[in-house]
């Protein structure tokens, strides 16, 4: 996930050093006119071989720089030297105007950012104007999140009438019972389950491994569908690896994904838009209002840093006077 950052100015007095690898780079002339398409290709191959960015994250930097670069061009900016903090800010502007969320706005200029550092560092830009713009703290957003008797009714919701009742069973409960993001469960492949043991193993962000238990519930629910529907979805194939298929035995995307669990909320009566990642929100407070540890609700959802998951440490004002009555001595 990209790190929030925003458009206030400081002072460039530390300026950050360019990566060693680009140090002796031949510097180029900032006054000649740039091939900014080339450019963003460069940068683009470098998040991949240098950084080892999962897919989904350059993805998300290529979309805002394309969009950063027709900024360029719209403004005939054509010569790295011009540009400027002030213009960095004017592109904010332009995305706020277009009411884009102060989270997303937020995501496209640290991929500006890292765009400018990465030219500097190979001599395209004089200056480093990434230095120039400061990352600031964001509104602390609480998740939201389905009361228990909610989940329930969501995990029912599938028919045993119907012809995908198994998978998509199979699909709410392994959301619900490991946290596991969309992207996670669209990657699943059945050499990833281990039924008889009772785990599941994830791979996340840049590719980070983790294991996560699963719940009797679960088990039950994948092995029912990959002991029936799965085989007959799959047979006219070549072997596919996917857990999870769609109606002609190809891998699910996250955008199925997300419609069959959005599909059965409002089946459900819930009201509010529900995904995949509600179900990750569910897991983690469920888990922590139920006595869990945070550093184990930490390692469980694959969260680099713990300040991440402490956002889930929100809990009501009920919950907040039954723990003050029993806990503290003059109650």
């Amino acid at each position: 996930m990209l790190s929030p950052a925003s458009g206030s100015l400081r002072s460039s007095g530390n300026r950050a050093a360019p990566p060693a690898a680009i140090l002796h780079a031949p510097p180029a002339d900032a006054a000649r006119p740039a091939d900014w398409p080339r450019l963003l290709r460069g940068f683009i191959e470098h998040l991949v071989v240098e950084c080892g960015l999962a897919v989904n994250t350059v993805d998300a930097y290529r979309r805002d720089l394309r969009e950063f670069v027709d900024v360029l061009d719209d403004r005939d900016i054509c010569s790295p030297a011009t540009i400027t903090p002030l213009i960095v800010r004017a592109y904010l502007i332009r995305l706020s105007e277009r009411k884009l969320a102060l989270s997303s706005i937020a995501r496209h200029l640290v991929s500006v950012k890292m765009f400018l550092r990465h030219l500097f560092g190979i001599g395209v830009l004089p200056e480093d104007v990434s230095a120039l713009l400061e990352t600031p703290k964001k509104w602390l957003k609480l998740p939201h999140v389905l009361r228990q008797q909610q989940v329930d009714a969501l995990l029912s919701a599938p028919q045993p009438g119907d012809p995908f009742y198994t998978r998509d069973r199979a699909i709410l409960e392994v959301l619900y019972a490991t946290g596991m993001r969309v992207s996670e469960l669209a990657r699943l492949r059945t050499n990833d389950i281990n039924l008889d043991v009772g785990y599941v193993r994830c791979f996340g962000k840049g590719g980070k491994e983790r294991i996560v238990p699963l719940g009797a519930h679960a088990i039950h629910a994948v092995r029912e569908y990959t002991g029936g529907l799965r085989t007959v979805l799959t047979e006219s194939l070549a072997p596919v690896a996917a857990v999870f298929v769609t109606r002609t035995g190809r891998p699910m995307d996250r955008t199925n994904i997300w419609r069959l669990v959005n599909r059965y909320a409002r089946a459900t009566g819930i009201q509010v838009p529900v995904g995949p990642h509600t179900l990750r929100h569910c897991f983690a407070t469920h888990m922590l209002e139920g006595g869990a540890d945070l550093r184990i609700v930490q390692e469980l959802l694959g969260h680099a840093d713990v300040s991440t998951t402490q956002v889930y440490l929100h809990v009501d004002s009920s919950r907040l006077k039954s723990i003050h009555q029993r806990c503290h001595p003059r109650q």
